[in-house]
C-alpha cells in the first residue's frame, strides 16, 4: 500500500471521515504540491474536521509544518485547527505524552499573518519596522483629529462624522472600488463631499505614516501591495509549500489577490467555504471570489463538495435546500443527513409583534418543560432592534436571556490606558497613545497633552523632546515618575517585564481614575498573565488588537446567577453556532429581505443566503414566524408606523410545501393582550367624563 494510502487511512480513522471528506483529504500525491482544490462545505458538514484531517495527512506524507500557511478569520478558529491537527499527529506518530507534535507556526488570521510579514519586509517597502497597529476606536479618533484639523466639521453643510468617514475609507480599501463609486453605491448622502473626503483620507494616510501607524485595513493593503511586486511576491510565496484558506466565501478582493499572488499557479492551494453562506458584503466580502475561484488558475481548480450534514434533521434540510434552489447562481448541492425525523419545521403566522413575542415565550417554556434547556434554544432576527418586544416579554415572564453584542474588552477605559502606555513606550511617535497617557496625570488636560504631542512631532529626537518637556507645576512630580517609567519601557527588556512595570504604575492611578478600581485591577493582572504567553510586546499588542477578548469587568454588571438563559442573536452573529431549537422572528418582506436590499439583485441574493444560514442553525426544531403587522422605522414612505406585512418572498411555494404552516388564533392573541394589561377583571371606568371634567 502506498504512503499516501497509509496516511489517508490513518487520518480517516482518527477523524472519522465520511466518503466525501475522505476524497477532499486525499487530493494530491504524496510529496508534491497538488493543483488547487476548492472544497464547497455545506452547513454542518464538518469542514473544520476535514481541513484539519487534510493538514494532518500532508504532514504525515512529509510536508514541512513550518512551510504551511493556514489563513482563517479568527484566532480561535486557527487555534482550534491547530489543536485538532496536533492531537491527531500525536496519536498517529505515537509520540510520548510529554512530547509536542509538529507545530503550525503560520496558522492565523489574514491580519495577524500580514502584521508578521510586514515587520519582516518593512525595510524593503518603505515601512517603519516598529509600526503600531491601530484598533478601530483609535483609527476613528485619529481620523477625527484630521477632520478637525482640516476644519471639515466647522462648515455650514453637514459633514460625515468620524465613524462614517472611517467606514467609507475601509470600504474603499477592502473592496478596491474608487471613492466616488463607494459613495454613490453605499453612502449616497455623503456623495457631495467626495473632494473633502479625498483630502481627509490623504491627510489621514500621511499622519499614519508620520506616526508609524497602520490600521486594520492597512495590514491587508500593504500586504497586497507587497505581493504586487514580482520579486517580493516570489520571496513570500517561496516560504510556503501549502496555503490553506478557511471560510473563503468571506474573503474580500484584497484577500483574494493575496492568495492568488502567493501561488499564481494554484499548486498547494486549498480553499474551503460555502457560497451559500456568504453574508458579509457589508464588510466588503465578495461572493464572486469563491464563485470564480476554479477558473483563476492556469490549471482549473478541482471542486469537491461536502453535502452530508451532521447537525440538522432532514425536514429542516429539505426546507433549506428548497430555499437555496431559488438562487440563480452557485454551486449545486443538496444537504442530506441520516437523522430520521418526521417533525417538519413550522411556519407560524401571528397577528403582530406582541403576539409573536408571546408565542415565542410560550414555546421556549414548553420546550424547557420537555427537557430542552434554555441555552439549547435561540431566537434569531435580522436586526438588533427586532427583538425589542420579545425582550420585554421575556423580562415580564422572568425568562433570563443573553443577547449577543456589547463593548469589547479592548475598548474598556482601563485596558485602553494600559495598552496606550505600552504602545507609546514602543513607538515614541504614537501621538494618540501619548495624548491619552499624558492626560492620566493630575494637572494635565487636553491642552497640555496637545502641547506634548506637538513637541514630539516637531522634534528630530522624540526621546530628547520628552526629557526636555516642562509640564505644569501641579503635574511635575507625577510627570517625572511617568517619564522614568517611559524610559524603562522604551529600553530593551525581556518580556513580559514591561507590562508588569506598566501595570504597577497604572494600578496606583486606578483609585483616582475609577470608582471600581479593584475590579479593573483584576482585569489588568489577568491581562499581564495572558501577556506571558507571547514572545514579545510587539506580538502581544498586535494579536490583542486584531483578536481581542470580548468583555471587561467594568461592563460585566451583576453576576448572572440564573441556572439557564435563552440566547438572542442577530442572524449574522449566529453563523458558526447551532442550537436544538431556533425561532426566526419577522420573516416578512422589509425585514428579511431588508427593505434596503429590495431594489438590488445582489443584495437580495445575500439576504436569501442570510435566511439560509439562520435556518441551518437549528438541529431539531425550527420555527419561522410571520407577523401580519410589524413596526417599521426605515421605510421613508411610511415613517415610524405599523404596516401590514407580506411573508418573505423567499418563503415561496417550494419552501412552504416542506413546512407545517399554522396560525396562532386571534382569540389567543387577545388573551395575551389582556394578560399583559391585567385588564381581564377590571371594572368599567368612564374616562371620557374625567377627561372632559378636567377643564371645568
Amino acid at each position: 500500500m502506498s504512503a499516501v494510502a497509509d496516511s489517508l487511512r490513518c487520518c480517516a480513522e482518527l477523524f472519522g471521515l465520511d466518503e466525501e471528506q475522505r476524497a477532499a483529504v486525499a487530493h494530491g500525491k504524496a510529496g508534491e504540491a497538488a493543483p488547487a482544490l476548492l472544497l464547497i462545505a455545506g452547513a454542518g458538514s464538518g469542514k473544520t474536521t476535514t481541513l484539519a484531517a487534510r493538514v494532518a495527512r500532508l504532514v504525515l506524507d512529509g510536508a514541512d509544518a513550518q512551510r504551511m500557511l493556514l489563513l482563517s478569520f479568527s484566532r480561535r478558529a486557527a487555534q482550534e485547527l491547530q489543536r485538532r491537527v496536533g492531537t491527531a499527529l500525536h496519536r498517529a506518530l505515537g509520540l510520548p505524552p510529554a512530547q509536542a507534535p509538529p507545530q503550525l507556526p503560520w496558522a492565523g488570521t489574514f491580519h495577524s499573518v500580514a502584521a508578521r510579514l510586514l515587520r519582516e519586509y518593512a525595510p524593503r517597502i518603505g515601512l517603519a519596522a516598529d509600526f503600531s497597529v491601530l484598533d478601530r476606536g483609535d483609527a476613528e479618533d485619529l481620523l477625527g483629529l484630521q477632520r478637525q484639523a482640516l476644519g471639515l466639521g466647522d462648515r455650514r453643510a453637514r459633514f460625515p462624522l468620524k465613524a462614517t468617514c472611517l467606514a467609507i475609507h475601509s470600504r474603499c480599501v477592502n473592496s478596491g472600488e474608487a471613492l466616488g463609486e463607494v459613495l454613490r453605491a453605499q453612502f449616497p448622502w455623503c456623495a457631495a463631499h467626495e473632494a473633502e473626503l479625498r483630502l481627509l483620507f490623504q491627510s489621514y494616510t500621511a499622519e499614519k505614516l508620520r506616526q508609524h501607524l497602520l490600521d486594520f485595513d492597512d495590514l491587508l493593503l500593504w500586504w497586497a501591495q507587497l505581493m504586487a511586486e514580482p520579486l517580493l511576491a516570489a520571496s513570500v510565496g517561496s516560504r510556503f509549500d501549502h496555503v490553506l484558506v478557511d471560510e473563503y466565501q468571506d474573503t474580500n478582493r484584497l484577500q483574494a489577490r493575496i492568495v492568488r499572488a502567493l501561488k499564481p499557479d494554484g499548486r498547494g492551494v486549498t480553499a474551503v467555504g460555502d457560497d451559500a453562506q456568504s453574508i458579509y458584503s457589508f464588510r466588503a466580502a465578495e461572493v464572486r471570489n469563491i464563485l470564480d475561484f476554479p477558473a483563476q488558475y492556469p490549471q482549473p481548480a478541482r471542486v469537491l463538495g461536502l453535502t452530508r450534514n451532521y447537525r440538522s434533521t432532514q425536514p429542516i434540510l429539505d426546507a433549506a435546500n428548497a430555499l437555496m434552489a431559488q438562487a440563480a447562481e452557485g454551486y449545486a448541492k443538496r444537504l442530506w443527513t441520516d437523522r430520521a425525523c418526521r417533525l417538519l419545521p413550522e411556519l407560524v403566522h401571528v397577528a403582530d409583534e406582541a403576539a409573536q413575542a408571546a408565542h415565542v415565550a410560550d414555546e421556549v417554556l414548553r420546550q424547557r418543560e420537555r427537557g430542552m434547556r434554555l441555552r439549547q434554544q435561540a431566537v434569531l432576527f435580522r436586526a438588533s432592534q427586532h427583538s425589542a418586544a420579545l425582550e420585554l416579554e421575556l423580562s415580564r415572564r422572568g425568562i433570563p436571556f443573553v443577547k449577543f453584542g456589547g463593548l469589547r474588552f479592548i475598548d474598556t477605559a482601563h485596558v485602553k490606558d494600559l495598552l496606550s502606555l505600552l504602545r507609546w513606550g514602543g513607538n515614541p511617535r504614537h501621538r494618540l497613545a501619548a495624548f491619552r497617557v499624558a492626560q492620566l496625570l493630575p494637572g494635565i488636560g487636553p491642552a497640555q497633552a496637545r502641547r506634548l504631542i506637538d513637541a514630539l512631532q516637531a522634534a528630530g529626537d522624540p526621546v530628547r523632546a520628552l526629557r526636555e518637556f516642562r509640564p505644569p507645576a501641579a503635574a511635575r512630580e507625577d510627570w517625572d515618575a511617568l517619564l522614568a517609567l517611559w524610559l524603562r519601557l522604551h529600553a530593551p527588556a525581556p518580556w513580559p517585564a514591561p507590562i508588569e512595570l506598566a501595570c504597577a504604575w497604572y494600578e496606583a492611578q486606578l483609585p483616582r481614575l475609577h470608582d471600581d478600581a479593584p475590579a479593573r485591577a483584576a482585569d489588568l493582572r489577568q491581562l499581564a498573565h495572558i501577556a506571558g504567553s507571547y514572545g514579545n510586546a510587539e506580538r502581544f499588542l498586535t494579536e490583542l488588537t486584531l483578536d481581542p477578548p470580548e468583555l471587561g469587568s467594568d461592563l460585566a454588571g451583576p453576576a448572572h446567577r440564573d441556572e439557564d438563559y435563552l440566547i438572542l442573536s442577530t442572524m449574522h452573529s449566529s453563523k458558526g453556532q447551532e442550537w436544538k431549537a431556533v425561532y426566526l422572528l419577522n420573516a416578512v418582506d422589509g425585514c428579511i429581505p431588508s427593505d434596503l436590499a429590495c431594489d438590488d439583485t445582489r443584495q437580495l441574493d445575500e439576504e436569501r443566503r442570510l435566511l439560509y444560514v439562520a435556518m441551518t442553525r437549528a438541529r431539531e426544531h425550527l420555527e419561522v414566524l410571520v407577523p401580519q403587522r410589524f413596526f417599521v422605522t426605515q421605510q421613508a414612505r411610511y415613517g415610524d408606523a405599523h404596516v401590514y406585512a407580506l411573508p418573505s418572498r423567499f418563503l415561496d411555494a417550494s419552501v412552504r410545501a416542506r413546512m407545517h404552516e399554522k396560525t396562532v388564533p386571534a382569540a389567543q392573541t387577545a388573551a395575551v393582550g389582556n394578560a399583559l394589561s391585567g385588564a381581564t377583571d377590571a371594572p368599567e371606568v368612564d374616562i371620557a367624563s374625567r377627561a372632559a371634567a378636567r377643564w371645568d
